[in-house]
């Protein structure tokens, strides 16, 4: 099996290979860490403590690993946890969220990348983040005697469809998965029809509403709050996460209302950084005065530009806390949507488009508790920020249930972390201490 699937995926790099090359030579992605993917050459971990892989994706999947990472090492303080990620953007947040754990890029499925990966890592146990099924790493994993969880999983129905076609092949390996703690019930359903053991597959609801911040006034969005020169007069817009057309969009919102709302400002926070650049040719030919923050100054005391361009990664969490209106991008596109939590729970008025299948989920929370607001176009996202500006009580309404749903749903991390302390008691012995809440 392994050899078939090292020759269809090489099968895909000779078809996907010029448009990979056209990727590397304009913007610099998948140039980074190409050498460890391939051949497996991460990082040598030393010592002999007991040790967890746990592997996300990139930016989102980054975040929502933080609040398990300190349940974890909380609960077992002998054990250590080393942090895998597929994308730039993922890597860039992992080493300054998780430093001085060891960071790296997670191998690509070929056996031989695999072996050498789980060879220098050792770990007794690999935990993965919502869906990342990768064959050769769960069956190796297995053969090494290595456990496998699968958190804050879900399967969207268009993935399920695609698995189903292979399911003759695939059952075996959903089978061999220790647990699968995922969001919600027809995820967990979808699980169990690919092969899946049902006493492995448990409900835990979803990672992402914890851990999120709430409190406005945390240091982090105070201090870019002082950088941006924001007051308590401003009417904060926030775009966050966009795609080309969205900065277009929201820019088009912000020069017509703010001749009606001089209070209005404008953040602007593209989701892949090589798109900094067309968003600041957008603001430059635009005519308006705009600044990016990485050139915000604290020492600067001149007058604040109403518009601001984030080209900096790791920082839209903070950002949003300084937002009354939040417009959640990657949903006007076909990409399905970004996460909105994390507007939510700040109380902020929380909007998206219709393409949001990557939180079909969450949206739903949202609407049935009328915490969001789904906006399908330009004209529809300038009437809601009208109304939020100009409807106080519609504005504190929304951010009100926005918040309070966040708050309700909270507690899905204990819960997984609760599913994982059979497999972590596998790789403890008489000399290394069990769960530190049962050993007290």
């Amino acid at each position: 099996m392994a050899y078939l699937l090292n020759l269809l995926y090489l099968l895909l790099l000779v078809l996907t290979g010029p448009w990979l090359l056209v990727a590397v030579l304009r913007t610099g992605k998948y140039r980074e860490g190409l050498w460890n993917r391939f051949f497996g050459c991460v990082p040598e971990r030393r010592g002999e403590h007991p040790c967890i892989w746990l592997h996300a994706v990139s930016v989102g999947e980054v975040n929502l690993l933080g609040p398990l990472i300190d349940v974890l090492e909380r609960d077992y303080p002998q054990w250590e946890c080393v942090v895998s990620t597929t994308t730039r953007t993922g890597m860039a947040l992992a080493r300054k969220k998780f430093a001085p754990r060891v960071v790296f890029y997670c191998p690509l499925d070929f056996s031989w990348a695999v072996r050498s990966a789980i060879r220098r890592i050792r770990p007794q146990l690999i935990v993965l983040a919502e869906l990342e099924l990768w064959p050769n790493l769960i069956r190796i994993a297995k053969r090494h005697g290595i456990k496998v969880a699968i958190v804050n999983g879900r399967l969207s129905e268009r993935s399920f469809r695609g698995y189903l076609r292979f399911r003759p092949f695939l059952c075996s390996l959903f089978a061999s998965i220790d647990v699968l703690a995922v969001q919600d019930e027809q995820y967990a359903e979808r699980f169990r029809q690919l092969g899946a053991r049902p006493a492995s597959v448990h409900v835990t609801g979803s990672i992402k509403f914890d851990g999120v911040q709430t409190d406005r006034q945390n240091p982090a969005t105070r201090r870019l709050a002082h950088l941006a020169r924001i007051t308590s007069d401003d009417i904060v817009m926030l775009a966050g996460s966009t795609q080309d057309p969205e900065e277009f969009l929201a820019l088009e919102t912000y020069q017509q209302l703010s001749r009606e709302s001089p209070r209005l400002r404008l953040i602007l926070v593209p989701r892949h950084p090589e798109r900094f650049e067309a968003v600041a040719t957008l603001l430059e030919r635009s005519g308006i005065r705009w600044q990016r923050r990485s050139q915000l100054n604290e020492r600067d005391d001149g007058p604040a530009a109403r518009v601001l361009l984030v080209d900096s990664v790791g920082e839209l969490g903070s950002w949003w806390g300084t937002a009354q209106i939040a417009f959640v991008g990657g949903s006007l596109g076909r990409r399905g949507g970004q996460n909105m939590i994390e507007p939510a729970a700040y109380g902020a008025v929380v909007s998206f488009g219709p393409h949001t299948m990557n939180f079909k989920d969450i949206v739903s929370l949202m609407l049935a508790a009328r915490a969001a607001e789904v906006v399908r176009d330009g004209t529809e996202l300038t009437a809601l920020v009208r109304r939020a500006i100009e409807d106080q009580s519609f504005a504190k309404r929304l951010g009100e249930a926005a918040q309070t749903l966040v708050r309700v749903q909270a507690g899905a991390t204990a819960r997984t972390a609760r599913l994982l302390d059979p497999l972590l008691g596998h790789g403890t012995d008489s000399t290394q201490p069990q769960r530190r809440s049962d050993a007290a």
